[in-house]
């Protein structure tokens, strides 16, 4: 490995490529079964509430031409019950 005869600030970050410690990390602890099921229930509900936010919405996300609006058919109806004035 090249080494630098320079003084580099912070000399030890650069050697530290070559320490290896031989202490190792303890095992982790498996999830109790409560854990994993309350893991798949808090999951559960997440895609529950998405799926249902999706269905409630799609209604006012959907165009629809084929439905005129409710203005339109007062307007058309008050119109068609008054016969025209004329002077």
């Amino acid at each position: 490995m090249f080494r630098r005869r320079e003084p580099v600030p912070f000399a030890f970050l650069a050697e530290a490529e070559r320490f290896r410690s031989n202490v190792t990390p303890p095992p982790r602890q498996r999830a109790s079964a409560g854990e994993m099921a309350g893991r798949w229930l808090l999951g559960l509900t997440i895609v529950a509430a998405l799926v249902g936010a999706l269905v409630v919405g799609m209604p006012a996300l959907s165009l629809d031409h084929s439905v005129p609006t409710q203005q339109s058919q007062a307007s058309q109806s008050s119109d068609s019950s008054h016969p025209p004035r004329g002077h």
